[in-house]
């Protein structure tokens, strides 16, 4: 699979380690609340929020959480949060995107320019790498889910645009809007996906040498780290020893 699937399942916290869960349900929590909050907390009237919701269902967070993420959306004098995207490049000129919700677009903007700064990269215009990625829904199946034929059969009959296989698992993409279908024609079919989002799909991807890719690695991983960041995507391919040295 190609490398920047790799770092998408990363982003899709694929084998998060215990002490990370509460920050993932905490940033998920957020999305499934500002979702509710900027339409219906009605999940079948509401599409984005159909879809967080599913995202956090495949992070296994508990129901509980999801309802009262969902609760707090009604609230009188709850907090507000932005929806900020950053573009910038890291190491060997690889687009970055980072998406946020925020509170305080300066803490952010800060947080986010520091941190690319630090690694070797810089924070750019809106605008400046988005065109070189796809707004599209991904869904992602372990291995165990079924052969690459297999999968691409389902993913065809669900009505999906495009099926990525490998010894690690499936990703399967389609138009944005028909996430929710075809998540659930595909859950049908093959089982629970392991995640289920709309996301940033490189065009194409640039292939770093090791030293590049740690370095860029290490920025990503600071990003994700970030309480205001809910997501990163890059346009790199990297060796699997990188990969495997700085545990991704």
């Amino acid at each position: 699979m190609a490398g920047h699937s790799k770092f998408k399942n990363i982003m899709h916290r694929k084998g998060a380690q215990d002490k990370k869960r509460g920050k993932i349900f905490s940033k998920l929590g957020k999305e499934i609340t500002v979702a509710a909050k900027m339409g219906t907390p009605d999940p079948d009237m509401n599409p984005r929020l159909r879809t967080a919701i599913q995202a956090a269902k495949a992070q296994n967070m508990p129901n509980a959480n999801i309802d009262r993420a969902i609760k707090r959306s009604q609230e009188a004098g709850g907090e507000n949060y932005e929806e900020v995207r950053y573009e910038g490049f890291g190491a060997g000129g690889v687009g970055v995107i980072v998406e946020t919700l925020t509170d305080n677009r300066n803490r952010t903007a800060g947080d986010v320019r520091s941190i690319m700064s630090k690694h070797g990269g810089n924070l750019g215009e809106t605008g400046a790498v988005s065109f070189m990625f796809d707004r599209v829904g991904a869904v992602d199946f372990g291995a165990g889910a079924g052969s690459a034929d297999e999968v691409f059969e389902a993913a065809i009959e669900a009505g999906a645009d495009d099926v990525e296989s490998g010894d690690e698992g499936h990703s399967i993409y389609c138009d944005a809007d028909a996430l929710h279908d075809v998540a659930k024609a595909l859950e049908e079919k093959l089982g629970a996906p392991e995640s289920a989002a709309i996301t940033w799909r490189p065009q194409n991807s640039i292939e770093l040498d090791d030293k590049a890719g740690e370095t860029l690695l290490k920025m990503l991983e600071a990003l994700e780290d970030s309480d205001d960041v809910q997501s990163v995507y890059a346009n790199f391919e990297v060796s699997d020893a990188v990969m495997e040295k700085l545990g991704a």
